[in-house]
């Protein structure tokens, strides 16, 4: 097993949530690093072919992550295409505020279903084309998922859920693969609210995070020994030490 970073040239990695906003600058990232990168993409599908374009062509994956079957056939699909699989990047995810007093199943659903259960789903299936070889799994989490917000009681709980997941599985792939996660703190794009900018100037570092930070911090799990495992990195300007 190797014991120093290693270059990510020519390796297939999957990013799912791809189109737009984080999942975007962590494909555009992965390309620059020579991998060989697939876009996961449910409803952007101009916004994905844009990204891929930009990634020297990369092949699209369309699936829609609350539906298993759909998690399945994709991985079918990304293997005739792609062969080996070396990481995975479960970037795809939903927010939405609600009063917990108001929150009904469907809102519930509409969180879990993506944010947690596909999460798995797409470890499981990335891990089964990944055995016998090395490998590489990064969970996008959040600091929602490490600091409680009133107003997001389903978010958060989706969130420490991909926390948990990642570190039960490091410990049930180990050692050939590693699973880590980076939970990123406020990353401001054109719709942020007034709740989001006063967060983010809360941080002590006063400011919103870039989608190019959150890559450099998914580029490290996905180029480090096996020896990086079930760790969560913040990349969230200090805002959960408040």
């Amino acid at each position: 097993m190797e014991s120093q970073p290693s270059s990510l040239a020519g390796k297939a990695v999957l990013v799912t949530g791809a189109a737009r906003r984080i999942g975007r600058g962590i494909a555009l990232r992965l390309a620059r690093e020579g991998a060989r990168v697939a876009i996961h993409y449910h409803d952007s599908e101009a916004d994905a072919r844009r990204t891929a374009a930009e990634c020297g062509g990369a092949p699209l994956f369309r699936a829609n992550l609350e539906r298993a079957g759909e998690i399945e056939e994709m991985f079918r699909e990304l293997s005739k295409h792609m062969g080996e699989l070396y990481g995975l990047v479960n970037n795809a995810a939903r927010f939405s505020r609600r009063d917990p007093l108001e929150l009904t199943e469907a809102d519930w659903d509409w969180i879990m279903d993506v944010n947690l259960k596909s999460v798995f789903f797409c470890c499981q299936h990335a891990a089964r084309l990944m055995r016998g070889r090395e490998g590489r799994i990064v969970n996008i989490s959040s600091v929602g998922g490490i600091r409680p917000w009133g107003q997001h009681v389903h978010y958060c709980a989706s969130k420490a859920g991909v926390i948990m997941l990642t570190r039960a599985l490091a410990k049930a792939l180990a050692p050939s693969i590693t699973v880590n996660s980076v939970a990123p703190g406020v990353i401001p794009f054109e719709d942020i609210d007034a709740e989001g900018r006063a967060m983010a100037a809360q941080a002590p570092a006063r400011r919103g995070g870039t989608p190019e930070e959150v890559a450099d911090a998914v580029t490290y799990f996905l180029k480090a020994s096996s020896y990086v495992t079930g760790q969560v990195v913040a990349v969230d300007g200090g805002l959960s030490l408040r």
